[in-house]
């Protein structure tokens, strides 16, 4: 009940964000998305790694609402209005007309920008988002797709009239967004968490879309926000099953079910997952036809009449994507399982595979013998097994392919 109630108290409010016509209701409900993703990162706040991890997350973006706060105090002192269409037009007629310090309009610029920044993930305050992995799956996924990382790259989009009448806020929202594509892409490949490494990928895309916002071609910074919702939720759901199905092996153990040096494999035994991790892979990647191929065509292009040097970094970082996400890929999916085992999928053939392990067993016979998984980790148990199969000791120094 917990669960549900924040996630729809968190969809409630980043679609009230969304609807606001004016700065004040925007940072009502930016904070409401703030404490939401405060409650659903530490949902399971008796692991000590989620509640650093939420506590993590909540700091971090209390320096860009703080920021947020003073630039909206800022332009209101300028304007005299929190409404965005009065806002632009006496904004624009005070920049026309030179009755504004310039210095002072590029600071309060940037003070919304940097709400923007923590929301979204950005360099230099993109240091929450990899340990936000640490909520449940569903919650990562909708964090990373419709929700909290969208918020900033909405607030740019909205503020970009404002923004494009100075040039030196645009450069600078250029600049941060390629370095978090460089840094996001560069720090995926080092990964060996499966959640994790996502997470460095969506930070990576979302540079990408700041890096359009920056060059004035929000169409495509928004074209590529939705494509990318899409194909990173298909991937963050893929994984949690990939999760659940390695707790059947070995046990209720983050560290050991999210390690792609454990995984390998798996193709055989969740067909399903395979083939929707692979379209999701393919589409963050920019394979035609699929959708990401679009967006990420028209950022890449519009970069070329922008700035070749950043034209040169954004095509480079494309050619990462593809390496680092299909080396998650090839790592989860193909080679051999890194631990041994018995029995993984029982040996009754099912015709049809579910998603998730959960699905194999549930009916045709229901486990009696179901022990829950304690908060404390004290016991252990599986779903689909009484016993646990202990973890080879060759599997504690793996050494892989890509690692």
């Amino acid at each position: 009940l917990r669960f549900f109630a924040y996630m729809s108290f968190f969809s409630a409010s980043m679609l009230g964000l969304v609807t606001s016509s004016n700065l004040i209701q925007i940072y009502i409900f930016w904070e409401l998305v703030g404490v939401c993703s405060y409650l659903l990162i530490g949902f399971w706040f008796t692991r000590p790694l989620a509640a650093n991890a939420c506590q993590k997350a909540f700091v971090t973006n209390r320096i860009g609402d703080f920021g947020l706060l003073l630039g909206i105090l800022g332009f209101f002192w300028i304007t005299g209005s929190f409404e965005f269409r009065d806002l632009f037009e006496i904004f624009n007629n005070l920049i026309l007309n030179h009755e504004v310090n310039f210095l002072f309009v590029t600071l309060c610029a940037v003070l919304l920008f940097t709400g923007a920044i923590a929301k979204s993930a950005q360099f230099p305050l993109h240091v929450w988002l990899p340990d936000a992995m640490e909520g449940p799956t569903p919650i990562s996924a909708l964090i990373h797709a419709a929700t909290m990382v969208a918020a900033g790259i909405f607030l740019v989009a909205r503020l970009l009239p404002l923004f494009i009448v100075i040039p030196y806020i645009m450069n600078f929202i250029c600049l941060v967004g390629i370095i978090t594509v460089l840094l996001g892409a560069t720090l995926a490949l080092a990964q060996k968490d499966i959640k994790r490494g996502l997470a460095y990928s969506t930070m990576s895309q979302l540079g990408y879309m700041i890096l359009a916002l920056g060059m004035g071609s929000y169409r495509s910074a928004l074209f590529h926000l939705i494509t990318h919702a899409y194909s990173k939720a298909l991937l963050f759901l893929g994984s949690g099953s990939i999760i659940h199905s390695m707790e059947t092996v070995v046990g209720y153990s983050p560290h050991k079910s999210q390690n792609m040096a454990l995984m390998g494999g798996l193709t055989k035994h969740v067909p399903i997952t395979k083939s929707t991790f692979l379209v999701g892979t393919l589409s963050i990647c920019g394979i035609p036809p699929l959708a990401c191929f679009w967006s990420k065509d028209e950022i890449l292009t519009v970069s070329w009449l922008y700035s070749t040097l950043f034209a040169i970094i954004a095509w480079v970082t494309a050619g990462l994507t593809a390496f680092y996400m299909f080396r998650i890929y090839l790592l989860t999916f193909e080679g051999h399982l890194g631990v041994q085992f018995q029995n993984y999928i029982g040996k009754q053939k099912i015709p049809f595979y579910s998603l998730s392990l959960w699905g194999k067993g549930v009916y045709k016979r229901i486990n009696k013998n179901v022990n829950l998984l304690t908060m404390n980790n004290k016991e252990r148990s599986s779903f689909l097994k009484k016993k646990i199969d202990p973890i080879h000791d060759s599997a504690r120094n793996v050494t892989r392919h890509f690692i």
